[in-house]
């Protein structure tokens, strides 16, 4: 864990399962964690508030939520309320092509604000909670953008350029299945009913229990023999 001189990271939280135990990771590290949300217009804006919980148990140095409206932009489910949440979708549906929950160039815009806020803070580490095992459809979740985003940091940055030591873009999710990072966050010691993955929660932060999130976050619980916290609303759980 974090202690006294302990290297700076930013990590992007954005309050769900993933993002949760990236955090862990990035304690376990022994990083002093600056945590940044974001408020994008999503629907499942009751992640933010799980975010803050999450900051919290896991002993964040800061958390800050930046607001980005990218209702602007629309072209997802996740910002277009004219645009339908995908449900009960099979593996094989989930895996061909990019679904309509992609929210265009979002991964690039969060990393370069949370690069921003690297330099000002003094943090060489950027984490994110991205996996292109159970995403692979999400093109700003996999590995090559993930290196190609680290190498434009460093060119585009004063940090970068003169600061003598070179930006890092960690991703200790990117090659695992969502059972293993089910037991990477509980052997962490990561609280997942603090946490929200529902695409299409009701307004208490219920999970809607069919959504591409949650069929993915229930079969990580099952496959990794961990029970589910997870609250669903009635008619949503399995």
């Amino acid at each position: 864990m974090a202690g006294k001189g302990a290297a700076r990271a930013v990590v992007l939280l954005s309050g769900g399962l993933d993002s949760a135990t990236c955090l862990a990771a990035a304690r376990r590290d022994g990083c002093a964690c600056h945590c940044v949300s974001f408020d994008y217009g999503q629907r499942h804006r009751c992640e933010l508030t799980a975010a803050r919980r999450v900051a919290r148990a896991l002993g964040a140095a800061s958390h800050r939520t930046i607001r980005v409206d990218l209702r602007a932009i629309g072209g997802s489910a996740l910002t277009d309320d004219a645009i339908a949440v995908p449900k009960d979708r099979t593996a094989r549906a989930m895996g061909a092509g990019v679904p309509v929950t992609y929210v265009p160039a979002r991964n690039l815009i969060f990393l370069s604000l949370a690069a921003g806020l690297a330099e000002v803070v003094g943090a060489r580490r950027l984490y994110i909670g991205v996996n292109a095992v159970d995403y692979s459809g999400y093109p700003d979740c996999r590995e090559p953008f993930v290196r190609a985003f680290e190498r434009a940091a460093n060119l585009g940055t004063r940090a970068g350029t003169e600061g003598g030591e070179r930006l890092r873009v960690v991703a200790p999710l990117v090659r695992l299945g969502k059972a293993e990072i089910v037991r990477l966050g509980a052997g962490l010691g990561v609280d997942f009913g603090l946490t929200v993955s529902c695409y299409d929660p009701d307004r208490s932060g219920r999970a809607c229990g069919h959504c591409d999130a949650c069929v993915l976050r229930r079969r990580g619980f099952e496959a990794a023999g961990v029970p589910d916290p997870t609250r669903y609303r009635r008619g949503g759980g399995r």
